[in-house]
């Protein structure tokens, strides 16, 4: 009884040592436990693999497998499972394959995580028709699937953009008597808002209710972020005040996304009272309440408080991120103070933040949206890298100055740069020609984007 306490007790010790990374002193415990007569078990070279594949990795951890085989103490199915979520942690398919195929040479039989890590490493290399091999897998070989079985098999399939998929195999289930969790209905209606499946998510909400779940503050949010996605801000606003209403608890993050879309609407006051209740709160602030509420200054016109909130957030430690540079950059702009945008993008390359797409094409937009368009296409023509959105801007600024041929060179420059072209930038130009009396220039711009299209596809 003494032995099995003090071999408890040692890997106790070791484990706790792992947890905190020291695995120097753990090794020293298990020398000096030896040395006194504690015999280590498998437990204890499972915790020591463990430690080893988390700080060193894979190879590390095999260096301890050989240890554990020397000291006479045989592997279980855990020694292997945790060789398993190694290489999966760091996308090692093959070695997971390996690891797989010699845990049954030596025997051991591969439980139902054994599947769910090797499926779960398939997704992660972007393989999910050899992930849903694995899960069939399961059923042939009469192994009972875990309730993360399904979720990974969901969470695989919505992350690779087989949403449609994980539709079906969840009827396919439900057919077989299978009933989702509350966690199950958060995976797939996550995969289906970012997919765009608002109707499906729609019927989704319904089907939560008719299983007896209620929707958690994960359900809400996800699906509140969906409606602001697809531009229907009134009923993610209608989410959040349910929300509310429910009692549920909000975090930085909520706050920002709804004062983020409320910005976007132009509901300024709004999205003021949304940004103070954050504060009341008590919330701690990150850097994504910090860009919100320097985006909320700039959209008032208030620049030298989002200057000021700059500065404060340097004090406190924070490290301002490209978003930060960006959305004073379109505040500089929108105020009119090209000079001031340019200095910003020259300061931005100074702290080391180098050439930003996403800044530049603020730039860009707003010296389109002052009228400097000759400005802008010196900008547009000094960039190595474009976008559809570089081109969204120039296209849209040279349309408002009347310049339709070149804007339609532009496009058709850009399909063949294999960039996709945004169907406003499209409408704008051909509208803008036949508006002007070249009818038969639009149709041959219409007919020559659709042939570069094809050539390029």
């Amino acid at each position: 009884m003494f032995k099995i306490l003090s071999t408890t007790s040692l890997n106790i010790c070791i484990a706790s040592l792992c947890r905190v990374k020291n695995l120097k002193n753990a090794e020293a415990v298990l020398i000096d436990g030896i040395r006194v007569g504690i015999l280590p078990d498998v437990v204890t070279y499972n915790t020591l693999i463990d430690g080893y594949c988390r700080l060193f990795g894979i190879d590390s951890g095999y260096s301890v497998l050989g240890r554990m085989m020397e000291a006479g103490i045989h592997p279980n199915v855990i020694t292997y499972n945790t060789l398993l979520s190694c290489a999966s942690r760091y996308r090692l398919l093959y070695q997971s394959l390996d690891i797989f195929d010699e845990m049954l040479q030596v025997g051991i039989l591969p439980d139902v995580w054994s599947y769910n890590i090797l499926m779960h490493c398939f997704f992660k290399v972007g393989k999910p028709d050899e992930a849903y091999r694995v899960f069939k897998d399961i059923f042939l070989r009469n192994i009972y699937p875990s309730p993360a079985t399904f979720n990974i098999m969901f969470t695989g399939l919505c992350k690779n953009w087989y949403t449609d998929n994980a539709l079906m195999l969840l009827r396919n289930l439900q057919r077989n008597g299978f009933r989702p969790e509350l966690v199950t209905y958060n995976i797939l209606i996550d995969g289906l808002c970012k997919s765009g499946k608002w109707r499906t998510v729609k019927g989704l909400l319904k089907e939560i209710l008719d299983y007896g779940h209620i929707p958690n503050a994960i359900t809400y949010t996800t699906v509140m972020k969906c409606c602001f996605k697809n531009k229907m801000f009134n009923e993610g606003l209608e989410i959040f005040s349910e929300m509310k209403a429910k009692g549920y608890t909000f975090d930085g993050f909520a706050y920002c996304t709804v004062a983020g879309a409320l910005l976007r609407t132009g509901r300024i006051e709004e999205a003021n009272q949304c940004m103070g209740n954050m504060f009341r709160s008590g919330i701690d602030l990150d850097m994504v309440c910090y860009n919100t509420l320097i985006n909320l200054y700039c959209k008032e016109g208030k620049l030298e408080d989002a200057f000021g909130l700059l500065d404060e957030v340097e004090k406190m430690g924070l490290e301002c991120d490209i978003y930060t540079h960006t959305i004073l950059i379109d505040g500089l702009c929108k105020a009119g103070n090209i000079q001031g945008a340019q200095r910003h993008l020259k300061y931005l390359n100074k702290v080391g933040f180098g050439t930003n797409l996403v800044a530049f094409n603020s730039f860009i937009d707003g010296l389109c949206k002052l009228g400097q368009i000759e400005y802008a296409m010196q900008v547009f023509e000094s960039m190595k890298v474009k976008d559809e959105f570089t081109y969204s801007s120039i296209v849209q600024g040279l349309c408002s100055a009347g310049r339709f041929h070149l804007a339609a060179r532009l496009l058709l420059c850009c399909v063949r740069s294999g960039v996709r072209i945004l169907r406003s930038d499209k409408k704008a130009v051909i509208r803008g020609l036949r508006f002007t009396g070249f009818g038969p220039q639009a149709k041959k711009v219409q007919s020559n984007i659709r042939l570069a299209k094809l050539l390029h596809y």
